[in-house]
């Protein structure tokens, strides 16, 4: 008989709270201004909406570029950044608070035994005398439950709001490795630009020198004066200052490269190479799926589905609680007879707590927690058209920076056969080495121009990947 009273009655408390509903607004992911495609794609009109598991770019995005030193460097980020190890505790710690918002579904358990000596008043009330005992022991080892059912689910909407959390932590995570990983990528790719730039210094240098030394040569033989081998030795020293100067910035983006993989920059250095790098073609997702591969999108939208649930939260708070708890345990005056049956004792019960008047507490949380949504869709709305104008800037960048590169090629090679030309005339006795000067002046400054164009292009190019989200994928 007690048997079938005590399913009847988990069968009861397990129908009870099977019947509980979530209150408060289911969420949907707010509408979002998503283009058909992207205007500075070429050619344009080939993209459609699509799902986002169109998206092109893999998740080491920086082998596109084929260097394996930068590989190399790209690897060590996850090991080694403080920063990044930072964001990762703050993602675990998110998940852990999924982890306490889900033990609200469950009852807690608690045991514990005491034992103690009484003396009791014989001036109290209760006390008979000759019929009660003045001094005795009590025993206790008992046991006690306490659950509330998730009737309106508040938990419910806990743990979606924790989840929902975690879940932009995640994205949070991916933003911040994004970022570190363009900014070594950006690092390494103006510190290349410089090792081209030295090169490029040195190689004039070398004719400047054979220019100085022909023009030393002209003046003692009365051919030239010392004007031009005052020129001559003016440019030379001139060159030589500037491919000195390339050092203090090409220190400064070692010791970033330095700090960015966990290195003391006393410790670190990098080989010079001058070696060009292709810039290569990075594949543009869809436009709607920046919605997903973008981690501060993914980030803003996850926050919003988490307002959502406060929202949820809040309005629960207008129903009854209902509490329910079990006590039991064995009670007895002498140890020996603790462990007996007659020493159980046991109680159940169930209490329902209904706030009546709290000054208007609840419906100003309510009203709140549903203004924090509005604002964090109209964040999340921004972080979408914020992500549109980053792929425009940087695939209008590519384009126009290819344009301007083809045109300062053929800069270049008009300034280097203008000075040739003038090189020739001057041998000739034609023209003095002002022509000269002036013709080697303006071919450094395209050839610099030149090599700057192509470090610019290669940092439009990580600017796209970054834009574009890189190579994450968002966790649901």
């Amino acid at each position: 008989m007690r048997r079938t009273r005590r399913n009847s009655a988990a069968a009861a408390l397990v129908a009870l709270a099977a019947a509980g509903c979530a209150v408060g607004p289911d969420y949907r992911r707010p509408d979002a201004p998503v283009p058909g495609g992207f205007k500075e794609q070429q050619p344009p009109g080939q993209w459609k909406t699509a799902e986002p598991a169109a998206a092109g770019l893999g998740g080491k995005w920086w082998q596109l570029f084929g260097d394996p030193q930068l590989d190399t460097l790209e690897d060590k980020i996850a090991v080694s950044n403080q920063t990044l190890k930072a964001a990762a505790a703050q993602y675990l710690a998110a998940l852990d608070q999924v982890r306490v918002a889900r033990a609200g579904y469950f009852p807690t358990l608690g045991a514990g035994a005491s034992a103690s000596a009484i003396g009791v008043s014989e001036n109290q009330p209760t006390f008979v005398r000759g019929a009660s005992k003045r001094d005795y022991n009590l025993f206790v080892l008992q046991g006690q439950a306490q659950w509330e059912p998730d009737l309106w689910g508040q938990v419910r909407r806990t743990v979606e709001q924790a989840r929902a959390s975690a879940q932009a932590g995640a994205a949070d995570l991916a933003g911040v490795e994004l970022s570190l990983r363009a900014e070594l990528a950006a690092d390494y790719f103006q510190l290349r630009g410089l090792d081209v730039q030295k090169q490029l210094l040195e190689n004039t240098l070398v004719s400047d020198a054979d220019a100085l030394r022909l023009a030393r040569v002209r003046f003692a033989g009365g051919v030239a004066n010392a004007v031009d081998v005052a020129q001559a030795e003016t440019q030379y020293r001139t060159v030589k200052a500037q491919a000195i100067d390339t050092g203090v910035a090409r220190a400064q983006f070692e010791h970033a490269i330095a700090t960015l993989v966990g290195v003391p920059a006393s410790s670190f250095a990098l080989p010079v190479d001058p070696s060009t790098i292709t810039v290569p073609p990075v594949p543009a997702a869809v436009p709607s799926a920046l919605l997903e591969r973008r981690p501060d999108v993914a980030a803003a939208e996850r926050r919003t589905a988490a307002a959502n649930a406060q929202i949820g939260i809040a309005v629960a708070a207008y129903y009854p609680n209902l509490t329910l708890s079990a006590t039991g345990g064995l009670e007895s005056g002498a140890l020996g007879t603790l462990l007996n049956l007659p020493s159980l004792f046991w109680s159940l019960g169930a209490s329902a707590l209904e706030t009546v008047f709290d000054a208007g507490r609840r419906h100003a949380l309510t009203d709140q927690a549903r203004h924090l949504y509005e604002a964090q869709v109209a964040t999340y709305r921004q972080s979408v058209l914020a992500a549109f104008a980053d792929v425009e800037d940087n695939l209008a960048a590519l384009r126009i920076l290819e344009d301007e590169a083809q045109a300062q090629s053929a800069a270049v090679d008009a300034a280097r056969q203008s000075l040739a030309l003038s090189n020739k005339r001057y041998k000739g006795g034609v023209t003095t080495y002002l022509e000269v000067l002036t013709a080697q002046t303006i071919q450094l400054s395209n050839e610099r121009t030149q090599a700057d164009l192509a470090t610019r292009r290669l940092l439009a190019s990580v600017q796209l990947v970054k834009a574009l989200g890189g190579g994450w994928q968002p966790q649901r």
